[in-house]
């Protein structure tokens, strides 16, 4: 009866709360910009490193180890990035399991690549692995250990040994199916160590780097705790901002993977790299998109459609299950599309692995175990797994040499260094995937150019350089950008907009591509890049404004969609994860399925085997296209270059 007595008082509580919160919100809507809302400051480091995630992690602590004043900035706390969430390993030609060599791995990945990836990147970051691995076992990364105490090593997709002669490699160094859980927590504790050092600077939202004379000098970011702006300056710029996969609706991408570190560069006049090609991973559990592992194919999972056949055996003969990523997705595709699908809409199929021995799951894939449990309802011991290629790595990004440098292209393809200027992780192109990566060489390419970035600019700087003078000219636009869509009264919601963008893609720029399709595609996303300047931010305030940081998101999805999309469009040809339904074949210089002699060489412009690097031009939306050619070279006489091949697994 109390009770009863008591709830319209509550209702009264609650209603005047409300309406206190309702004047609140509209006196925020109402507030005016002033100069004063605007705080700026200026911070001078030696180097600068923005994103904190593997790669990030890997610059910053090895540029504080080398005694540089290291400014490491981040929009969420380090651990919370996404590398977290990668599963099955880090790939390094150890031989713990077998009798692998480094060269064995170069050869997988230029194959990989599908001839699109630079030898001479490819070379570095596979002679350079086992030092890398070795050096995170002595950082005191907790590596699965095989019986005689070695790191353990799995077999992943594509990896083989003696040059593709020798069956299945076991080469993806594993903590469990927690590999990027461990390798973030080691490298931050690393970074802990030098924390004199290597400064943090979490829950700042980068806006824009600043540029002078075709430099890179430094960024701008928006504190979220406090609304204060700040202006970095330093002589050398580190991007390890992460990918784009929230460009599309399903993806095993975090929410906070929206292509920033694309946009500044973007911005900056520069081109991407590659961004046609994006990687659909093969086993997204149905209908929530997260990820499970390449690692349960590499323990014995495979593949199955509903009448119960294991179809990779028709689709990839020899490698079957553990075939390139690009591969199994378009076999999986291709099973739904032929009426082989699994479940009542037959438009997924199974991965099963309960005929695995219960224990070796437990050991190995624990997360997996759970994560089946959780989104797909199923037991992994007892029942197969609903799968469906799904949105996974952005094989492009900012254009880089194979020491992280960013470069730039004129009209002639030659290539200029940006100077002050790196990337690193999947924020880069060092062009190691070309149009495909294989599986657990994504943790290897964080590491390895990571630390490159932070050596090359080591061997050209010196700590205590003087940094740069940056005019306040030089963050107007950033700012004045700002400041707009701070204000921005339009009409249409940034949830609404995204939600279009996203299945837009989802739509026009699947597994499998058609001219036309993309067409369509290219037109609406270039309508929403329109759309967005009728944008509505509710929030006006600058303290934790999530509104306007998914505004300001959004924006940066925006660019990325248009480099993707009109690099998809423009690709007239099939290759790695490029796959087109009206161009099916691979165009190379020669015809490679043919004998060389008697062939004469393309021209660069008559075929596809070069590197589409993508500029926008204006605020319509619209971007321009240059080409680079492959390096074919390798660094040196120790490994011989690769040619090109028809590839088949």
């Amino acid at each position: 009866m109390n009770l009863l007595h008591a709830l319209p008082v509550a209702r009264t509580a609650i209603s005047g709360c409300w309406k206190s919160s309702s004047r609140f919100m509209h006196v925020s809507r109402l507030l005016r910009d002033s100069q004063s809302d605007y705080k700026m400051s200026d911070h001078k480091f030696d180097a600068i490193v923005i994103g904190a995630g593997g790669a990030g992690m890997r610059a910053g602590f090895e540029l504080a180890r080398k005694g540089f004043k290291t400014a490491m900035l981040s929009k969420l706390f380090p651990t919370r990035s996404h590398t977290v969430a990668a599963q099955g390993g880090v790939n390094a030609a150890l031989g713990n399991m077998d009798k692998d060599e480094w060269k064995f791995h170069f050869y997988d990945t230029v194959k990989g690549s599908d001839w699109l990836g630079d030898q001479n990147a490819i070379h570095y970051m596979c002679r350079e692995a086992a030092v890398a691995v070795y050096e995170l076992d002595q950082y005191g990364m907790p590596f699965s250990r095989t019986k005689d105490g070695k790191i353990y090593q799995r077999p992943f997709g594509g990896q083989t040994l003696n040059y593709g002669k020798g069956g299945v490699a076991a080469r993806a160094c594993a903590v469990a199916d927690r590999t990027g859980h461990s390798l973030i927590h080691t490298l931050y504790g690393q970074t802990l160590k030098y924390g004199d050092l290597c400064n943090y600077f979490v829950d700042y939202f980068v806006l824009d780097l600043i540029m002078m004379d075709s430099r890179c000098v430094g960024c701008l970011a928006w504190c979220l705790d406090d609304g204060t702006f700040h202006r970095f300056i330093a002589k050398n710029t580190v991007v390890a901002a992460g990918g784009c996969g929230r460009v599309y609706f399903s993806t095993t991408a975090g929410h906070t993977c929206t292509g920033d570190g694309n946009a500044w560069v973007s911005r900056a006049k520069l081109p991407l790299m590659d961004m046609e090609f994006v990687q659909f991973h093969p086993t997204g559990i149905y209908g929530a998109g997260c990820l499970i592992t390449e690692g349960v194919r590499g323990e014995g999972g495979f593949f199955v459609n509903s009448k119960g056949e294991r179809f990779m055996e028709r689709h990839a003969p020899e490698a079957k299950d553990l075939a390139s990523r690009d591969v199994v997705a378009r076999a999986m595709t291709l099973e739904v599309l032929e009426g082989n699908g699994c479940g009542p809409l037959k438009d997924h199929v199974h991965l099963q692995l309960h005929h695995i021995d219960p224990q070796i799951i437990r050991e190995r894939l624990p997360g997996i175990l759970q994560t089946a449990k959780i989104f797909a309802k199923v037991d992994v011991t007892k029942e197969p797994v609903p799968v469906l290629p799904t949105v996974h790595y952005n094989m492009g990004g900012v254009a880089t040499d194979y020491m992280g440098r960013v470069v730039n292209v004129d009209d002639d393809c030659n290539v200029q260094i940006v100077e002050g200027l790196y990337s690193c992780g999947e924020t880069s192109c060092a062009s190691v995937h070309g149009a495909n990566r294989l599986g657990a060489n994504s943790l290897l390419d964080l590491i390895i150019f990571g630390r490159s970035c932070a050596l090359d600019i080591a061997e050209n700087s010196c700590p205590g350089d003087t940094p740069p003078d940056v005019s306040d000219k030089a963050t107007e636009k950033s700012m004045d950008n700002f400041k707009r869509l701070r204000s921005a009264d339009g009409s249409t919601p940034t949830a609404c907009i995204r939600d279009q963008l996203q299945r837009t893609m989802t739509t026009h720029a699947a597994v499998f591509r058609e001219g036309e399709l993309l067409k369509k595609g290219l037109e609406k996303v270039t309508e929403l890049y329109q759309q967005f300047k009728d944008v509505k931010v509710h929030d006006r305030t600058l303290v934790w404004n999530t509104d306007l940081v998914e505004t300001l998101e959004l924006q940066n999805m925006l660019i990325n969609a248009v480099h993707i999309i009109t690099a998809m469009e423009n690709r007239k040809e099939s290759r790695g994860s490029h796959a087109r339904e009206d161009f099916k074949t691979r165009l190379d210089e020669f015809d490679y399925s043919l004998p060389l002699e008697g062939q004469t060489k393309k021209d660069l412009s008559d075929h596809w085997r070069k590197h589409t690097m993508t500029f926008m031009e204006g605020e319509d939306g619209c971007a321009t296209i240059k080409y680079r050619p492959v390096i074919d070279e390798t660094l040196d006489d120790t490994v011989k270059s690769i040619p090109p091949a028809p590839r088949k697994y």
